[in-house]
């Protein structure tokens, strides 16, 4: 039986398999019992590095951005380290994690969250140094951010012709994976600081224009052909602001629209959260396995 896959499909069929077979105008058939087929993608399934796009992504996306907004805070406002310094910090220990998460050989729940988390936590110091240190404003700053999203993501494109985000368990391509993520992480904290700060909207308004946007980006999955690529990647810029307008709210003054928790306490909340959705994510991932490798 003959079947059709594309470039991405193939180079991942040669690199689990070692075989090579014949092509033809960037078309690649091969002869394969459909039954074979399924095992094969069961094992770049298990190969995968990086979590698979489900409602329960997306919720732990927002918390994460949350934790990330809190703590970010946290750092270098309450323990009053200065952007600089909390920076350097944030920074070290994202190298630390990120080398644990290249290095391992499969999809770890804990471990890729953690790097998430961090990502959000360093995205809003990156964010907060732009605008008050260097003092361009959010909206310069926005601007600078959003230019650095795009350029990872036109560099991702041009070595691989996609910007798939599952399965993934080339080296080279998760780092292009987790560079995008840490510039929309710092755009999007920088974006909602503008929505709230500059534009006067407050915390909750600037939280349910994201969250709307982010509705938006839900229904055009669902009732339009629109890539969904380009919506995954609106989706995931979108869900920073709203984790980080989130998080403004629950920790800033009540004379500015805040629920006054206070960067600590908020923190605490939202890491109790995580650690309840990461422990869920591992039995999921666990239940599945078994299933991937029959």
């Amino acid at each position: 039986m003959h079947l059709c896959i594309n470039n991405t499909e193939a180079d991942i069929y040669l690199q689990m398999t070692g075989k090579i077979s014949l092509s033809f105008k960037g078309t690649i058939w091969f002869s394969e019992s459909m039954s074979f087929v399924a095992k094969k993608q069961n094992k770049m399934r298990t190969a995968n590095k990086v979590a698979a796009v489900t409602l329960l992504f997306w919720l732990m996306k927002i918390v994460a951005t949350t934790l990330g907004e809190t703590l970010g805070d946290f750092i270098s406002m309450t323990l009053n380290l200065g952007y600089v310094v909390g920076i350097l910090v944030t920074l070290a220990f994202f190298i630390l994690i990120l080398s644990v998460q290249l290095r391992v050989k499969k999809y770890i729940p804990a471990v890729y969250w953690i790097v998430i988390i961090v990502t959000t936590t360093l995205g809003t110091e990156i964010s907060d140094f732009i605008d008050r240190t260097l003092k361009t404003g959010y909206l310069i700053g926005s601007l600078i951010l959003f230019l650095g999203l795009l350029t990872s993501l036109f560099l991702w494109y041009r070595k691989y012709k996609n910007l798939e985000v599952y399965p993934i368990f080339e080296r080279n391509k998760e780092f292009y994976y987790w560079t995008a993520i840490l510039f929309s992480n710092s755009l999007g904290t920088a974006f909602g600081d503008f929505l709230s700060d500059n534009l006067g909207l407050g915390y909750m308004t600037g939280a349910m224009i994201t969250g709307l946007i982010i509705l938006v980006v839900v229904a055009l999955h669902y009732f339009t052909k629109i890539n969904h690529v380009v919506l995954f990647w609106i989706a995931f810029v979108f869900t920073r602001p709203f984790g980080a307008t989130f998080g403004d709210l629950l920790t800033k003054p009540l004379a500015k629209g805040g629920l006054d928790l206070g960067t600590l306490n908020a923190s605490l909340i939202s890491l109790a959260l995580m650690v309840l959705m990461i422990v869920i994510s591992q039995r999921k991932h666990s239940r599945e396995l078994p299933l991937q490798n029959e």
